[in-house]
This record gives structure tokens, sequence and C-alpha cells, in this order.
């Protein structure tokens, strides 16, 4: 009896396990960062001004009611606090112990499939730190996110006024763009992107001392050595070892950026798809761009182009954000996500992604000389016809065509110098190149292969095409495709708001500044250089009232 008792608990102690194991997994929550976007100000009374833009998108599972952003330490003031619409939102001191944080509440919860952003500006206290004799600093973490990727991430960091250029020292050995702010003072901007779960950065400045207040070291080694002489005479030669290493070492991570000068001749490190807009070519080409790029990474296949194209993600890029191994960048996310479901893409959110990859290259070009860096990329777009050009068989010359196919674009002229390139040779396809056969198959009037569009393991090997043919085909797939790359060309056009005089990008909501600076839950922000970095973790809340951090 007591057996079948014992037996019958059990079974419902399982029971009850797996009811509420089935209940957490219902509710499991996913997630992913659209930006993570922050700026600071260092001010002279040793604190920063820390500005964050959140934009998180739930994927499924729970709203999310709150969003908690952590602060890098208790002596903070909230500024304010707003979201897209402009709406106001209300906060909270959600600090623990060591766990500083503000709690956000959004003006509505956020559903599966939406999508929220909002601002928040705060003062921090006691944030700048001595480096050594002649330096202080800060030093920069941005949030990790143990389960959400982080598709785009930028730090910005102002230095006081009066710092020269020459005299700020850096974390990172490369740094995107060192700008000037309105009011002549620099920052030096860095941008990463597809972060993985619990990936991080560290960015950190250094600065001579006299322009801000500081904390200084914290030494009582002094009172220690007259308590314990007898210790410290063994152990100060070790301490000192450490010590001297530590400092040495903590040298060597701060590069004076004495290069940077050099580098705001030319902004080397655009993209074939970021430069078609600095060499001027037309929103709709600057979208088929991205087509191609897309379809270069096998991410997108056409279906139809009439009356205006229509496309379908592959299966391994649904989620729209690309695999670990071929990321999508910034620009082919928002094109993906401008796809409406029935293929067709919406005219306003493809002049935002026009816009938004506008603004970006404006942004990263600040401070060097747009001349000289069109020039360049003009040289780049002719080196690319140079590789297709000595190569010394149509096998190769073809396979250096795809390599280079995006800067090839660029060339205005790019019929003409393909038809000469395979005047005396045939184009040798690629069975595995869908921007080609997207093309060949959509506008060749009579099409003699159909290639398969899934990934192609022992595909038969197409037909060889004269170049003459071959330069034609490319040239009407590029001008019908700027033409229907949406239905209404116009409405495309007009959503693009033109972009004002004197201004590279958005404007924050502090300082007057250039970069649309964002963070998302936690920037884990640390005094500095000389301190050990601690970092309040962010989180959102869940509809029900619990925390998921």
């Amino acid at each position: 009896m007591v057996g079948k008792r014992l037996l019958v608990g059990c079974l419902a102690i399982v029971f009850v396990s797996i009811i509420l194991s089935s209940s957490a997994f219902a509710q499991t929550r996913q997630y992913h960062l659209n930006q993570e976007w922050m700026k600071i100000w260092i001010r002279d009374d040793g604190s920063i001004d820390l500005f964050y833009n959140i934009s998180m998108t739930l994927e499924s599972g729970l709203d999310i009611n709150h969003v908690f952003v952590g602060q890098p330490n208790g002596d903070f003031t909230v500024n304010e606090t707003e979201d897209q619409y402009g709406h106001s939102l209300s906060w909270a001191d959600a600090s623990s112990g060591s766990d500083y944080k503000v709690q956000v509440n959004l003006a509505t919860p956020l559903s599966a499939g939406q999508t929220v952003w909002f601002t928040l500006l705060t003062n921090v206290a006691d944030m700048i730190y001595e480096d050594n004799d002649t330096n202080v600093g800060m030093l920069f973490i941005p949030t990790w996110w143990s389960e959400a990727t982080v598709l785009d991430l930028r730090v910005s960091i102002v230095v006081p006024k009066g710092v020269n250029s020459t005299s700020i020292g850096t974390s990172e050995l490369y740094w995107d763009n060192l700008l000037v702010e309105p009011d002549g003072s620099y920052a030096v901007f860095w941008q990463r992107q597809n972060l993985a779960p619990n990936q991080q950065y560290k960015f950190g400045v250094t600065f001579p001392k006299g322009y801000t207040e500081f904390v200084k070291k914290q030494n009582d080694w002094d009172i220690f050595v007259q308590q314990y002489l007898s210790a410290v005479v063994i152990i100060g030669v070790v301490a000192v070892i450490i010590v001297v290493l530590i400092v040495s070492a903590r040298r060597r991570a701060y590069l004076s950026p004495t290069i940077s000068m050099e580098t705001l001749g030319i902004r080397r490190g655009f993209t074939a798809v970021e430069a078609s807009y600095l060499l001027d070519m037309k929103p709709a080409k600057i979208v088929t761009e991205i087509l191609y790029s897309l379809l270069q990474k096998r991410a997108v296949w056409v279906e139809s182009t009439k009356p205006s194209i229509k496309l379908k993600i592959m299966e391994p890029f649904e989620n729209k954000t690309g695999t670990r191994e071929t990321p999508l960048r910034y620009y082919e996310i928002d094109f993906l996500k401008a796809l409406k479901e029935d293929g067709t893409l919406d005219e306003e959110k493809l002049a935002k992604t026009v816009m938004f990859l506008r603004d970006t290259v404006e942004e990263k070009l600040r401070g060097y000389q747009r001349r000289d860096t069109i020039d360049y990329y003009a040289k780049v777009v002719d080196k690319a016809w140079q590789q297709v050009e000595q190569a010394g068989t149509a096998d190769l010359a073809s396979k250096a065509y795809d390599e280079q196919l995006l800067w090839l674009f660029l060339d205005p002229n790019v019929q003409t110098r393909t038809q000469t390139v395979f005047q005396d040779r045939v184009f040798e396809p690629s069975p595995l190149w869908l921007w080609y056969w997207y093309g060949y198959q959509q506008y060749n009037p009579h099409p003699t292969y159909t290639p398969s569009v899934g990934i192609p393991t022992q595909a038969a090997k197409p037909p060889a095409i004269p170049g003459a043919e071959f330069a034609n085909n490319i040239a009407t797939a590029v001008e019908k495709t700027s033409n229907n790359i949406v239905l209404n060309l116009e409405k495309f056009a007009n959503a693009i708001v033109p972009m004002p005089a004197g201004k590279a990008s958005n404007q924050p909501a502090h300082h007057d500044a250039d970069c649309v600076c964002a963070c998302a839950t936690c920037a884990c922000a640390c005094a500095c250089v000389s301190c050990a970095c601690a970092c309040a973790g962010g989180g959102v809340g869940l509809k029900k009232g619990g925390l998921k951090p």
C-alpha cells in the first residue's frame, strides 16, 4: 500500500514538473537588438553624459513591459527618456546593491513581431580616473547579451574641448573615425556589427590631465607598510614587479592616434554598396547594388520581375540576420525587412534603407576629405577592372568578374567595358552565381539554362556565353532591375528625405551632436583605465511581472 502511494506521488511530481516545464518553454522569449548605439560626453567635473538609443525586436514570447538599463555606478541622475513617438516614458531606480540600473517603462507593451526604440540620457559622476602621471581616461564596455545578437554596435566618446587630436589615446588600435564636434572638440568613433551573444568589446580613451577633474588612484599601500613593515619587505619586491608590469601593459594598450591625421585624408573601409552612395549613384541603383549583394550571398532569389521585383528569402536567411558563416550587413538586413509577405518591396521601408545607408556613410566620412575619398574609390573601381582584364583565361576572367562584381557595377560604363574585356573570349558562368542567373533567366529573351535555386552539389556545367551577349545581358538586367525595384517608383523617390545642408546624420537629444547615439538595455561604462570595470546588467520585464536578465 505504501509502495502504491509512493508511486502515485512520484507520478504526480513528474506530471507537475512536465506542466511547469511546458509552461516555461511556452513563455521563452526570443528577441534581438537592431542597434546598440551609445555616446558619451566627458564633462569637466569628471562626470559623463551617457546617451542611449535602444532598438529591439521581440520575435516571440511574452510581451515586454519595461527594460532595465544598466549604469556604471550608483551616482547617476536620469535626465530624460522617450520613445520613437515622442512619448515621455516613466522610469524608476531599480538598483540593488552593486547592481545599478534604471527601469524604463514602455508606453505600450512590446508584442511578438514588433520593434521599439527609446532614448535615455543620464549623467554619471566620478567616471574619469587617473591613468598615469600625465594622463587620465575612461574605459567603456558596451553591454553584452546572453540571449540576443546585436546587429549594429556604435560607440562615440567625446573628449573635453581643447584636447588635441594627437594627444588622444585609445584602447583599440583600429578606430573607425575621429570626428570633430560642432563645438570643436574631438570624438573617437567605433562601429562593430553582428555581435554574437555574450560577445564583448572594450572602448577607452585617455588624454592629458588638466581638462577635467578625476578620481586619483586609491593607494593605501603606505598605511599597509607601516602596519606590516616586516611582511612588506618581502612582499614589496614582488608587488613592485607586478605593478610595473601592469602599468607597462596599460600604457601599451593606449595607443596615441598620431596616425589619425593621416587617415583624416581618405576614409577607407567602405563596402562597394556604401561607396555607391559616395559615387553619386541614384537611389534605385543603390538598392540594386544591395540586391546583387544579397544574390551573391545566396540570401535571396528573384522569382519574378513584373510588374515589380518579387523576392524569395533563402531558408538559411529567413531570420533576416544572416548566418555565422555569412553575416549580413546593416543595409542588407534593412533591405530584407522591407520585404512584404508577398515578396514585393515596401517603398517607404526601402527608402528608409537608403536614407540609413546615406546617413551612416556621412557619419563615417566626417573629418575626412570627401573629394579625396571619392577619388580613392573611383580608383578602387578601376583596380577591380584591372583584375578582370589581366586574367589570363576566360575562366579566370569570369571568376574575377564575379569576385569584383559590386565594384564593377559602380562604373557608369560597365556595359562597354564588359564587352571590351570579353570581346575575344566567352564568359563562363558558375551554377552558384545567383546574381548572374537571375538576370539571365529574367531578361534573356531565349534562356537555354535553368539554374538550381538551392545550392547545387553536382550541377551540370552551364553553357559559355559570348562576350557581347553577356555584356548586353548584364546591362539589361541592371537597368531593368533599377526600374522595377518597386511598383511605385515615384512613391519610393518621394519617401527619401534630402540630406539637410551641413548635417551628416540625425541629431541626438543632447549637445547638438552629429552622431545618432544609442545603446541597449545595459551600457557598461566603466570608470576607466586604472580601475576595475564593474557592469550593471540589463534585462526586460515579463508581462506578468518578473525579470528576465
